[in-house]
């Protein structure tokens, strides 16, 4: 495979790299940086939040979990997102029943859109799947690498607290409290970081970042050539 300038690659598929971390690590400021490198990011937050404003899908929702989570907005109905939060995170069977909804229609967006990145002359060199839960869900399969992005818990937590602060009246520590919890749920970052194949530092400052990002750049560049 051959990279020109801009780093688009030719005649080769792309590098298919799986983003995942646990809730504010940064995976998304990382992403964003990839994306500023010439990666093509496929966001499954993104999709699911796409997913949700499908009226089959809101549909299903509504017959599945209850009526009272699909509510009519000016351009139709949609989905009631604060008391559809508060069921599922309460309610473990709630939630499988959601993402059993949710996931098949993100899996299967996910696909057309890496199918559309494909097609073209100029396919970009890297593909990164921006999974938060990419280990819990099993979906690391068929992926040539993962990258975890990592950071202490008192740093994330304390950066969930300052984003919901900026978003919402939500009270400290009712968001401190509700991240902890979130976290809780999920694999444990040290894990993940474990099964990666690379991991990236987001402890320090935002330049820092940058610098872990160009280096994980160049670093999956190189797999690009060498493992395809």
């Amino acid at each position: 495979m051959s990279l020109d300038e801009d780093g688009a690659s030719r005649g080769r598929r792309p590098l298919r790299v799986g983003l995942t971390g646990n809730i504010g690590s940064g995976k998304s400021s990382v992403a964003r940086l990839l994306r500023d490198h010439g990666a093509a990011v496929i966001d499954s937050d993104v999709l699911a939040r796409q997913a949700t404003e499908d009226p089959a899908v809101l549909e299903r929702i509504a017959e599945e979990l209850g009526r009272d989570l699909v509510v009519e907005g000016e351009d139709g109905p949609r989905l009631d997102r604060a008391r559809t939060a508060a069921l599922v995170f309460s309610d473990a069977r709630a939630l499988d029943t959601l993402n059993g909804i949710v996931h098949p229609w993100v899996r299967r967006r996910s696909v057309e859109l890496e199918r559309e990145l494909t097609a073209g002359d100029r396919p970009p060199p890297v593909i990164v799947l921006d999974i938060p839960l990419l280990y819990e869900n099993g979906l690391e399969a068929g992926l040539d690498a993962v990258v975890v992005v990592t950071a202490p818990l008192e740093k994330r937590l304390a950066r969930v607290v300052d984003r919901s602060g900026r978003a919402s009246q939500t009270s400290s520590a009712a968001a401190r409290s509700d991240a902890a919890a979130r976290d809780a749920a999920q694999m444990p970052l040290e894990e993940k970081a474990a099964r990666a194949d690379f991991v990236v530092d987001n402890s320090g400052s935002l330049e820092d970042l940058r610098e872990a990002t160009a280096r994980l750049w160049a670093g999956l560049l190189r797999l690009s050539n060498t493992a395809l």
